[in-house]
């Protein structure tokens, strides 16, 4: 599926003037693009196929395009047409939109945008993160388009717009974040403005006796009265107009929201206050009192909780604008002739040569072609410690060259480059929802209603048990304005944003977001053996010689030297750390299957396997040889003329964190595991090492899948950490697939979870964010709920049963407030969690 938002908001042709978002009953065109199709005869059924359908007037595919074009007479829709496409073997291609939302405030307000997009024809699934307010909907390609979906979101009262992507998505949030910001703060200091004369008017007599007497004698209290009538209704109509502009369409849409919360609990106690001013006959004798200073500081109070719950969601949110900094601009472009020019890295392409400066940010993924230099790449791939980079090595976009010049040829450009890819992942994971929000969004769906019920249930008990008008109004004032679902609807999304935000900093990239969940639940930890495990690549692990071990490993990497297979690599690599010098040999050939042979100082060479030999092995090197073949180690034999010179065994070298890993992983009550293509003697050893038990070995690419069902009825849910191409079907069979990110792209396809740096320790701390931001999220659950069944109760004034106080307007917009605050300083904590086993 192409996630890419390039590919899915292309406009309609005028050719085909309808789409999927056109309401059902008018004759029209629907457009899908086709997947599977390669010929001629592809095309005529797939043709077939669509015009049988009840209500096709035409059909056309067009091969090139992959695009099919369906007249229809109105009671098509696309999800019609993609499932007999699907039927005939040619399913249409999906796409995800992304909408940028404005004016969703609370959980029910999720409810409303995911159900306004999920009944726009052609949408195949939708989510709404109240986090970062954004959108995503799974759609059928072509068959919708972002305005469509924009005009949805409109008639369910909110604002929408398509969503940028890369970094000038990036750059847009954090302008809209702090827009928001600073108008809030604008709005709050406004409000406190005029809230405090309100506040000391109605409120300094209390504290302060005489001033109660000072005011009756100064300025009377009908004029009191009416400043803060003034000054009240100030508040509402400037910094509180917003919840008005965003409450009363969800009032009159019979579907309130917290913001419409606020419209009634604030409107009836200024409503009842004015009455009580200009009227009072009208109210019974008794209760004309004002309040006008609960309707002021309501006000005042809930935008100050969301000015600083969007000063934390800034600081949730962080990750990805860190990523979206690590992108150049320019780049110094060197042309074959050896001259640099500065050029916009929009420009480059792969193949491309690119000249780096000391301290110079490397603009685009790549391959060192001249010089040496170490590489800061922790700010991708969490490694704190600079990687040494010569020719032949690969760099990553978005990491720092240190103090050597380097030129590189780019391999990867634009969205295909690391960083660009791990962007878009973290920007996906941070707005999937878990499937314990879907649960959260319905109970705050109902929760409004339920709310304002309570508020007239309130006012009703308080006037039948003779409590007073004036005690009813303060009562359901408070239980409308205390009860906000602000918090239930962060308490998910916010911890998913900060814990996937401090995974991708960490080097650990959950490219879904519902991987956090299934990940917490994991009791088995298989892993594949090569390239996991082991270092994937032949070194030389042990040398026995008859006579000098140091000449014999010497004269024998001076033969390999001649040979690109990578055991001739490991024994040259072994002489070259030794400081050995290397004699000249000659005449070398390689028998296909055997070995090499050469000459040296006129002796003749041979090294290759066992049958290679044409002497006798000596008993000692003999009992050598077999001790290594018995660990599955690859064994050499050697001569020099007419005597065996040496044995030597070529091993692929443990991972040195790999002991650690097993041992964090069992004492955490997980079992490890491992799967492996390699043979029975090479899995029992490295497992001994390493202390694995559950072992599958000699396993085929194609078996894998059938070997993770095995570990997962044998011990539970399991997370499966390969490499290679043939790990992609365990990976995909797995609970959750851990691909580490120094192997092929169809592995990490197939996993949730990407190791960017391909460091193995990156699978406990995946383990360990999962677990604690699972932990944080039932944390913040837990608040939000048990906030508002404690609190509705003492609002409705059950603590006067027993003499005790009736909770006061301002106190329960101040709690109010303060939920959704704690709710996402909570979350924030996630960004203190630290990489496993450092």
């Amino acid at each position: 599926m192409d996630q890419r938002l390039t590919d899915a908001g292309a406009p309609q042709s005028s050719e085909n003037p309808s789409s999927g978002a056109k309401p059902s009953g008018t004759s029209g065109t629907l457009t899908l693009e086709v997947t599977g199709m390669h010929c001629g005869g592809c095309v005529r059924r797939a043709e077939t196929a669509l015009s049988e359908m009840p209500g096709t007037t035409a059909a056309r595919v067009n091969l090139a395009t992959r695009r099919a074009e369906i007249d229809h007479d109105g009671s098509l829709t696309p999800d019609m047409a993609a499932a007999r496409l699907a039927e005939a073997g040619y399913p249409a291609s999906e796409t995800t939109l992304v909408l940028e939302i404005d004016g969703a405030t609370c959980g029910s307000c999720a409810a409303r945008i995911e159900g306004a997009l999920r009944a726009v024809p052609g949408v195949e699934e939708a989510g709404f993160n109240l986090a970062n307010s954004t959108a995503r909907a799974r759609v059928l390609t072509g068959a919708v388009t972002p305005e469509a979906l924009i005009r949805a979101v409109e008639a369910a009262g909110y604002g929408a717009q398509e969503a940028l992507s890369g970094a000038s998505a990036a750059e847009q949030a954090e302008a809209r974040q702090a827009a928001e910001a600073k108008g809030l703060k604008r709005d709050t200091l406004i409000a406190g403005a005029l809230s405090l004369p309100v506040v000391v008017l109605a409120m300094g007599g209390h504290v302060f006796p005489a001033f109660h007497h000072w005011v009756a004698m100064n300025i009377g209290m009908t004029a009191s009265n009416v400043v803060q009538f003034l000054l009240t209704t100030l508040v509402l109509a400037w910094p509180g107009a917003r919840f008005f502009r965003m409450g009363l369409p969800t009032l009159r849409h019979l579907a309130p929201d917290m913001n419409a919360l606020v419209v009634l609990g604030t409107s009836a106690a200024w409503a009842f206050s004015t009455v009580a001013t200009f009227a009072p006959a009208l109210l019974p004798e008794g209760a004309a009192h004002v309040y006008f200073e609960a309707a002021a500081v309501i006000v005042t109070l809930i935008l100050a909780g969301r000015w600083m719950e969007a000063r934390a969601r800034g600081q949730a949110s962080a990750a990805i604008r860190r990523l979206a900094g690590l992108q150049v601009r320019e780049a110094l472009l060197q042309a074959p002739d050896g001259t640099l020019s500065s050029v916009r890295v929009s420009a480059l392409e792969p193949g491309d040569l690119i000249a780096l400066r000391p301290g110079d940010r490397l603009p685009v993924d790549g391959v060192v072609t001249e010089g040496s230099s170490d590489i800061d790449e922790s700010m991708v791939t969490g490694e704190p410690i600079p990687a040494t980079r010569r020719p032949g090595d690969p760099v990553i976009g978005g990491t720092v060259n240190g103090a050597g010049a380097l030129v590189m040829r780019a391999t990867a450009t634009g969205g295909d480059t690391m960083l660009s890819r791990i962007m878009q992942a973290v920007d996906e994971a941070q707005g999937a929802k878990l499937p314990v929000q879907n649960l959260v969004d319905r109970v705050a769906q109902v929760f409004v209603p339920a709310v304002i019920l309570a508020a007239l249930v309130t006012f009703v008990a308080w006037l039948a048990f003779g409590g007073g008008f004036g005690n009813a109004v303060v009562a359901s004032v408070s239980v409308l304005v205390v009860a906000c679902p602000c918090a239930m609807g962060l308490a998910v999304p916010v911890s998913i944003m900060v814990g996937t935000g401090r995974a991708s900093e960490l080097g650990v990239l959950f490219r879904r977001g519902d991987a956090l969940q299934k990940l917490r639940d994991v009791r088995v930890v298989a892993f594949d053996k090569t390239g996991t495990l082991t270092l994937g690549k032949p070194a030389l692990s042990g040398v026995m010689a008859e006579g000098d071990e140091d000449a014999a490993l010497a004269l024998l990497a001076a033969l390999e030297s001649r040979s690109e297979h990578p055991i001739a690599h490991a024994i040259v690599s072994a002489a070259q750390e030794r400081g050995l010098d290397l004699p000249e040999v000659e005449e070398v050939k390689a028998i296909s299957g055997e070995g090499l042979t050469g000459r040296s100082e006129g002796s003749e060479l041979r090294i290759g396997n066992r049958d290679f030999l044409t002497v006798p092995l000596p008993q000692a090197l003999a009992e050598q040889a077999a001790e290594w073949e018995g660990t599955g180690a690859t064994v050499l034999y050697a001569q020099r003329d007419a005597q065996v010179l040496a044995v030597l065994s070529v091993s692929d070298v443990i991972r040195e964190e790999a002991p650690r890993i097993i041992a964090a992983l069992k004492a955490q009550g997980l079992r490890p595991a491992m799967v492996t293509g390699d043979s029975e003697a090479a899995a029992r050893h490295v497992g001994a090492a390493l202390g694995i038990e559950m072992i599958r070995a000699g396993v085929k690419p194609m078996d894998k899948a059938a070997a993770v069902e095995d570990l997962r009825a044998e011990g539970g849910p399991v997370a499966f950490a390969g490499d290679g191409i043939n790990d992609a079907p365990a990976l995909a069979a797995a609970d959750v697939g851990v691909a580490m990110g120094s192997g092929t792209d169809i592995a990490m396809e197939a996993a949730e979870v990407v190791l960017v740096g391909g460091d193995l320790r990156g699978v406990p701390t995946a383990l360990e964010l999962s677990r604690r931001t699972m932990a944080n999220i039932r944390q913040n659950l837990f608040w939000a709920f048990a906030y508002n069944v404690a609190l509705i109760p003492v609002a409705a004034g059950l603590l006067t049963l027993w003499d005790g106080p009736l909770l006061s307007p301002m106190l329960a917009s101040a709690a109010m407030a303060a939920s959704s605050v704690l709710v996402v300083t909570n979350a924030l904590r996630l960004r203190r969690v630290q990489q496993a086993l450092q």
